[in-house]
């Protein structure tokens, strides 16, 4: 496997930023309410509790159950075919082996180089189709990598660099999501590492969706020669595809909105000319939207028809069910509110979803058994 190191290539003009950030966010005022589609007529945004009725028609409320207690900042989670689930601790930089049906777990691998701070640290995790490799996201001293490291079903191999020098180690805006996609390509999302204008600037990986072959190579095809398939990202820590083989992001914002975006090739998403919909000519407006305080979201799955989405702040878990036609979805309704506090990542399992909470992470208030995993069914 070829070890390739990351080259600063230089950054294009950020005039077109600089006069973003004075006029572009005057559009954000017309946003609808939270969990609204963007651009549409505002409607009541509905929640369910996990013993709470649903409005008759719409989905159903979710049933939970305690797998395993006791976990530090938990974060990646990778699903394999024997139903066990791979789980990544940001701070610790351990991996481990979970039994989502007995709750039994085990610790595969710590990585050493993991250099954890405010939001950086081990992040994402994804495995390949045939599930020989596990692949992992994570900070160093002053950037982050994406390294590969053998799977046979029961211990991990040494971890080998398939790509680095992604900009990172400021300790927050670190993004961090890892998904292999429907065509055996590898999809990461980056965050902007407190630079908002390079995720503008195309020759830098920070504010990004990326795509890689498995081994790293920026992917044939991608839309500017590169390994960039879309731009002006803050900082996406959830990727997802859904049974039409369309992709999914969600996005923090800054002081106003939080996104939900399909991801295009060569799509220019907005930031930081624009926090929200409303963003003009040559910009991509996000499919859904939601106040700060509703969201700040991390993981993103797909299952039942909707997409889930883990959120900090809001202490939710948003799902989005997808719609036919023009409209792609309906409106959002969120569950367990303010029952598990900051809620990290979701993965879809086949009659199931696991959540993962993350109180330990520094922000959030610590309570009996945290950091936990649940799972959720209908």
């Amino acid at each position: 496997m070829t070890r390739r190191v990351r080259r600063p290539r230089a950054a294009v003009p950020l005039l077109a930023v600089a006069l973003g950030l004075a006029l572009g966010l005057a559009g954000c005022g017309d946003d609808p309410e939270p969990g609204d589609r963007a651009n549409a007529p505002s409607e009541t945004t509905r929640t369910a509790g996990a013993d709470d009725d649903v409005d008759a028609g719409g989905p159903a409320a979710l049933e939970s159950r305690t797998v395993t207690t006791g976990l530090t900042s938990p974060w990646g989670l990778s699903a394999t075919s024997e139903e066990a689930v791979l789980l990544s601790e940001r701070d610790t930089g351990r991996i481990l082996r979970l039994d989502p049906g007995s709750g039994e777990r085990e610790e595969l691998r710590t990585l050493p180089d993991v250099v954890p701070g405010g939001e950086a640290g081990l992040l994402g995790l994804a495995l390949t189709p045939d599930e020989s490799q596990l692949l992992a996201y994570y900070t160093v001293e002053e950037s982050s990598r994406i390294v590969a490291m053998p799977w046979d079903g029961e211990s991990l191999g040494e971890p080998e660099v398939l790509l680095e020098g992604i900009p990172g180690g400021a300790g927050y805006h670190q993004g961090g999501a890892l998904v292999v996609g429907p065509d055996d390509l590898l999809y990461v999302g980056t965050g902007d590492n407190g630079v908002p204008e390079s995720a503008q600037d195309r020759g830098s990986l920070s504010g990004k969706v990326l795509r890689l072959t498995l081994d790293g190579q920026p992917a044939p095809g991608n839309p500017f020669d590169d390994e960039v398939y879309s731009y002006g990202h803050r900082n996406v820590q959830g990727l997802a595809f859904d049974d039409e083989g369309r992709l999914w992001a969600s996005e923090f914002g800054a002081n106003a909105w939080d996104e939900l975006n399909l991801i295009e090739a060569g799509a220019n998403y907005g930031w930081p000319q624009v926090e929200g919909s409303g963003g003009g000519e040559g910009l991509t407006d996000p499919v859904v939207v939601w106040r700060t305080e509703d969201a700040s979201p991390s993981g993103l799955a797909y299952w039942d028809g909707s997409l889930w989405m883990a959120a900090l702040r809001g202490e939710r878990l948003w799902e989005i069910p997808l719609a036919e036609g023009a409209d792609l979805v309906e409106q959002s309704v969120g569950h367990l509110a303010g029952e598990l506090g900051r809620l990290r990542s979701v993965l879809a399992l086949p009659d199931a979803l696991l959540l993962v909470t993350s109180n330990t992470d520094g922000r959030g208030e610590v309570r009996d058994g945290d950091d936990r995993a649940l799972l959720l069914t209908r």
